[in-house]
């Protein structure tokens, strides 16, 4: 959803594939989604669950604690898939030739089966992990061809079993391990960019006075696909999500 508000407020609209429940949460949540430009028509609505919570507990020197529970979208399985496969958005037979933002909320057996699914094999992937505990579920996305994976230095340290200093080292080590494409971010240094044939490009942070944590990476994501479908190079769509991210953990608008 972070990532869904920041790419309209870039001018370009979503569609929300997950699982909402049918109680009154769920009801407000989609109500306040649609009002804020996204497609809310695809979300699977099971009967019998409620709808998903998040709690972040915030300090001045950031982010203390959070809690995640994403039972629902974790037992809705491929049910939130169905637009992609039966021809709303795409099939077997015709693919989704576009971007996709992949939640790392999702179990692994469902990210380890996108991967071989032909409905997703020409979709422009963009996957991030909901946590630095559940980053290891991307590691069946690494040798994806079509999959840019969006993680922070810690993250990547879970995915490859190593200890990176920068993200630089991060973002070559994850190359390095396998992965086709890889968006490494570290607080407030430099990100990293890294590509299989590319190599490694790096933009700092701008320093600002830190207002929010929650959301930081949502944004700075969003902010590089938009800069990326709009045509910039990879140096500057890496300097205009670092400088994006920035704004936002500031409280400045976009």
């Amino acid at each position: 959803m972070n990532i869904a508000m920041t790419l309209h407020r870039f001018g370009l609209r979503s569609a929300l594939l997950t699982a909402v429940g049918r109680d009154a949460e769920g009801e407000e949540l989609l109500v306040e989604c649609s009002a804020r430009g996204m497609v809310t028509s695809f979300v699977h609505r099971p009967d019998g669950l409620p709808t998903d919570r998040y709690m972040a507990i915030e300090g001045p020197e950031g982010l203390i604690a959070a809690v995640a529970d994403a039972h629902t979208l974790e037992a809705a399985g491929d049910a939130i898939l169905a637009p992609l496969e039966d021809g709303r958005l795409g099939s077997k037979d015709s693919p989704y030739r576009h971007v996709i933002a992949l939640d790392g909320n999702l179990t692994q057996e469902l990210l380890q089966d996108i991967c071989s699914r032909d409905s997703f094999t020409q979709a422009d992937l963009r996957v991030a992990p909901a946590s630095p505990g559940k980053a290891r579920r991307l590691a069946p996305l690494m040798r994806h061809a079509g999959a840019t994976l969006y993680v922070n230095r810690e993250e990547a340290g879970y995915l490859t079993d190593t200890l990176y200093d920068t993200a630089f080292e991060a973002a070559r080590g994850m190359i390095a391990a396998g992965a086709h494409r890889v968006l490494v971010t570290d607080g407030g240094r430099h990100a990293a960019d890294g590509h299989h044939q590319r190599g490694v490009i790096q933009a700092p942070c701008p320093k600002v006075h830190v207002r929010r944590i929650t959301g930081a990476g949502d944004t700075f994501m969003a902010a590089h696909i938009a800069a990326e479908l709009d045509g910039q190079s990879p140096q500057d769509a890496l300097e205009t999500a670092q400088k994006s991210a920035a704004c936002y953990v500031s409280g400045e608008d976009l």
